[in-house]
């Protein structure tokens, strides 16, 4: 791929991972961190995460996607892929915002891992209550 190419950016973010997305006119590749997305995501359910705002706009196949994405596990990956996207198609064509917004997938998933507190074992477990 040439870099002189144009390109749609989108940034996606899903728990503590951060997914940097571009979009280049083409024949529907998937790239994720330099491999392809089926070899990523081998569990279906993130498979179709990722292509879900693609079919959501009915672009699939009209461009290929690279994504460079740092942090977290598969599932952040596939959430902060979807995002990122997303985001990306709207910087395409404006009027497609209204129906990735319809779909819930411009909207940043805000759920994270819940801190663990003093006196806990993990963030709500507490030791074994003993009377005497």
């Amino acid at each position: 791929m040439a870099t002189a190419e144009r390109y749609f950016y989108g940034t996606g973010r899903r728990k503590t991972a951060v997914a940097r997305v571009r979009l280049y006119p083409g024949g529907g590749e998937i790239l994720i961190n330099g491999k392809g997305y089926l070899e990523v995501f081998t569990r279906g359910s993130h498979q179709m995460q990722v292509l879900a705002p693609l079919k959501a706009a009915s672009m699939e196949g009209k461009y290929n996607v690279t994504a460079k994405v740092v942090g977290g596990g598969v599932s952040g990956w596939a959430g902060a892929v979807s995002h990122g996207i997303a985001r990306a198609l709207t910087a395409s064509d404006d009027g497609l915002k209204l129906v990735l917004k319809r779909q819930k997938l411009l909207t940043r998933d805000a759920r994270m891992k819940e801190r663990k507190k003093v006196g806990l074992k993990r963030a709500r477990k507490a030791p074994q209550y003993t009377k005497r």
